[in-house]
C-alpha cells in the first residue's frame, strides 16, 4: 500500500466514524431536512467508499485527485450537519417536542 493509499484510508476511517456519530445524533431528533441531509451523506459516503476500494487497484492520478476532492467535500458537509445537529440537541430541554 502506498503512502497516498494509507493516508486516504486513514482519513476515510475517521470520516466514517464521524458519520456514525452524526447518525446517532440524528436518530429520532432530526427534522426531515436534517434526516434528508444525513441520508445524502450516507449515499455520498458509499460512493466514496467504493472509490477508496477501487483506488487499491488503480494507478490513475486523476482518480486519486477525485477521491481527495470528494473526501474534502464530504468532510465539510459532515461538519455542517454535525454542527446543526449538536446545536439542536443542546438547545432542547427534556420533554420538549420537535
Amino acid at each position: 500500500m502506498t503512502a497516498f493509499e494509507e493516508n486516504v484510508s486513514a482519513q476515510w476511517e475517521k470520516s466514517k466514524s464521524q458519520m456514525k456519530e452524526i447518525e446517532a445524533l440524528a436518530k429520532g431528533n432530526a427534522s426531515q431536512a436534517e434526516s434528508d441531509a444525513v441520508n445524502r451523506l450516507k449515499n455520498k459516503g458509499q460512493e466514496i467508499d467504493k472509490k477508496v476500494q477501487d483506488l487499491k487497484t488503480s494507478t490513475d492520478t486523476k482518480a486519486k485527485a477525485a477521491i481527495e476532492a470528494d473526501m474534502a467535500k464530504f468532510n465539510v458537509l459532515l461538519g455542517q450537519v454535525a454542527t446543526t445537529l449538536k446545536s439542536q440537541a443542546g438547545s432542547k430541554t427534556p420533554g420538549q417536542e420537535k
